[in-house]
């Protein structure tokens, strides 16, 4: 049983779950607040979600709830949709770095040099140290005796032991691209042909020669049909964002179609698509997103996943009933990660010290319903509730950011993005090694040699 009570005013012992990015900086940013830290991973390394592995799920669609589960789903020719140098933490430059080769210098890197960034960042702040590794939390919930009111009890798993521990707090960093979302297709279960979610796939090759629909045309969807139409017989894509008209050829490529949504399957093998056509297909690639999963949380009903949503949370983060015991980091989407990762654990570590104080639970209540009543006012599905769109990625940033006195994220820093964004559409096969914001290169690079410059001697106030 950690001794919580026996702390310092202002110091909680806390159980952050995940060694991703969004539990590495966690786990810094409550550290620095002069937390005590306990980092709960399941994987044998830091970076989940960015640890790449061939290994896939025996069950290609992940539906069998009790399958081996792989945290990743990387596909080996993945690059970062967003330029590094927006992407990487605030005080911690995401720049091109001197090596010995190994690394790549990529504005849009592969996701090896990802995780090989998260490994530095790591590095340099002593975070492993915080973690134990293989260790997979299988409960974690209120303390129902008086004694320890407020507090949580965390039962972890490890190959030798299984812990039942008292936390102050747990922070939820697990991540949300493990769990599949499918696409409802009629006539689906009669289709004789193959079907795979993208957490699945890794690399073209068993796709040679075949004719395959790939339903989704956001990131992922994007970048697999291009990568499967190198060795396939014809690969048609499947996009609810296109007219029902659609039905045209993507430039560069002769074996890849763009359709509107699935009409229906057919026991013959055939899948017809709302603008007519059918096409006899080998497979279905389900390029559908995922779901928000917490198999280890038991809140009592306090918080919930309905149709993709978490809630309530105030401000994606605090459960108003359960807070400051419980929150969650890394469930906006959409977004420039790792920044927000890091505001939202600096607000984390703040409240949790006492150095800034949430509003009433009732007051959470009502600014959170207020919130959720605007998206239902707005027609937006409950499973949008965590999207940010347009500027609203950044409003919150520098909210966050408000309530901690730290400085609002760069300017450049959100040009580029937007840039970037607009970049993926205009040009989808072309961005990630084309583009027009040197100026705010310039920018960004700038303010890294300020950084870099005062970072010797800040290091040791920043590791404390």
């Amino acid at each position: 049983m950690a001794p919580g009570s026996n702390h310092p005013t202002g110091s909680r012992h806390v159980a952050v779950i995940g060694a991703g990015a969004a539990g590495l900086v966690a786990a810094r940013e409550l550290r620095r607040e002069g937390h005590s830290v306990v980092v709960l991973e399941r994987g044998s390394q830091i970076g989940g979600v960015w640890a790449y592995t061939s290994q896939v799920e025996p069950d290609p669609l992940s539906l069998d709830p009790a399958r081996p589960v792989v945290h990743s789903s990387l596909y080996k020719s993945l690059r970062t949709n967003i330029p590094r140098e927006c992407m990487g933490f605030t005080d911690f430059p995401f720049s091109t770095r001197p090596h010995d080769g190994s690394r790549d210098p990529r504005r849009h890197p592969g996701h090896s040099e990802v995780l090989a960034y998260l490994r530095d960042f790591a590095k340099e702040f002593d975070i492993e140290e915080m973690i134990r590794f293989e260790t997979e939390v299988v409960r974690a919930e209120p303390v129902a005796d008086e004694e320890n009111s407020g507090r949580w009890r965390v039962e972890s798993r490890s190959s030798d032991a299984v812990a039942d521990e008292i936390y102050d707090a747990v922070v939820v960093c697990n991540g949300h691209y493990t769990e599949p979302r499918h696409a409802l297709v009629s006539g689906i279960d009669s289709w004789p042909g193959k079907q795979i979610h993208s957490h699945n796939y890794r690399v073209p090759d068993p796709f040679k020669d075949q004719v395959v629909i790939v339903i989704g045309s956001s990131a992922s969807g994007v970048d697999i049909c291009r990568d499967i139409a190198k060795v396939a017989k014809e690969v048609h894509v499947s996009s609810r964002s296109t007219s029902l008209e659609t039905y045209e050829k993507l430039p560069g490529y002769d074996n890849l179609w763009l359709h509107p949504t699935i009409e229906t399957a057919r026991e013959d093998g055939s899948v017809v698509f709302k603008n007519g056509k059918t096409v006899y297909a080998d497979t279905i690639m389900h390029c559908t997103g995922y779901k928000y999963y917490f198999p280890f949380l038991d809140t009592k009903g306090e918080v919930t996943v309905d149709d993709n949503r978490v809630g309530p949370l105030y401000k994606h983060v605090f459960p108003p009933a359960l807070a400051p015991g419980l929150s969650f980091i890394g469930l906006p989407w959409q977004i420039t990660p790792f920044p927000m990762f890091e505001l939202q654990s600096k607000w984390v570590a703040a409240v949790l010290s006492g150095r800034v104080s949430l509003p009433s639970q009732d007051e959470m209540m009502e600014d959170t319903k207020a919130f959720y009543d605007k998206l239902e006012a707005s027609g937006i599905p409950k499973r949008y509730t965590h999207l940010m769109p347009d500027d609203s990625q950044f409003e919150y940033d520098n909210w966050l950011a408000d309530q901690c006195d730290y400085p609002r994220i760069e300017k450049w820093r959100e040009e580029m993005f937007y840039i970037g964004f607009k970049r993926i559409y205009a040009q989808s096969a072309t961005y990630r090694d084309n583009w027009d914001d040197d100026h705010l290169i310039v920018e960004a690079y700038d303010d890294f040699v300020k950084f870099m410059s005062g970072y010797a001697e800040l290091l040791p106030m920043l590791k404390t």
